[in-house]
């Protein structure tokens, strides 16, 4: 039975300087157009692929 995994889809559609990824879910070109019709197991590997492309969150630094 397949499972419900969502779209990582934010509707932020805007390509990164070097058109690689889009800036809105990190995904490619490629796992965008897949995604519709890829299964369960293809739809983890683009979450932990988009879990690795995440930038570092920024902690501000303290001032003595």
């Amino acid at each position: 039975m397949a499972e419900n995994i969502p779209s990582p889809c934010l509707s932020v559609c805007r390509m990164d300087a070097a058109g690689t990824l889009c800036l809105g879910c990190f995904r490619t070109l490629d796992e965008i157009a897949l995604w519709s019709r890829a299964d369960d197991a293809t739809k983890r590997q683009v979450w932990a692929a988009i879990a690795q492309r995440l930038p570092a969150p920024h902690t501000p630094s303290t001032a003595p």
